[in-house]
């Protein structure tokens, strides 16, 4: 199975981080995160994007606040996808960061999720390395349906309280 690479700007993004690692565990999919800056560590990052897919990986997840330009610099360096998780940081509660992740130029494209959704980038990613892997898929689907029926159980819940 294709690993997930995860990159966060600053170790103050784990909290989000440690959502998506969550779910990637509870999915059984292998992963590998680090901290490197666009801006700070701006050679590491980019040799981690130039030989992620020689490295295993299959998906990417970039994860910053603020400026947010470590999803757009992984992605300028790597065909694999790369999934933008916009941090909150401590101006503007994370739209700064979202903006700057979702506005990639033309030829350079950045999926992104919402504000601090790490669950969400880890199922992104898992969705994604389930095209080519159908265990995986079904691990997904399972996930799917045992969500559903939660739902219908407060559902019913709310119907015996009412």
């Amino acid at each position: 199975m294709k690993k997930v690479g995860i990159v966060m700007g600053s170790d103050s993004d784990l909290p989000v981080i440690e959502k998506a690692v969550r779910i990637l565990r509870e999915l059984e999919i292998p992963f590998e995160a680090h901290v490197y800056s666009a801006h700070r560590t701006p050679e590491e990052a980019r040799s981690f994007a130039l030989s992620a897919r020689d490295s295993g990986f299959g998906v990417m997840i970039a994860a910053a606040g603020m400026a947010a330009h470590l999803a757009g610099a992984v992605a300028a360096n790597t065909t694999l996808p790369v999934i933008g998780l916009p941090c909150k940081g401590p101006a503007l509660d994370g739209l700064d960061a979202l903006l700057s992740t979702v506005q990639m130029p033309s030829g350079i494209p950045v999926a992104t999720v919402g504000v601090n959704n790490g669950a969400n980038a880890a199922l992104l990613a898992a969705e994604i390395l389930a095209v080519e892997d159908a265990k995986l898929a079904s691990r997904l689907a399972e996930r799917r349906r045992r969500e559903a029926a939660a739902v219908l159980e407060k559902d019913a819940g709310l119907a015996a309280r009412l």
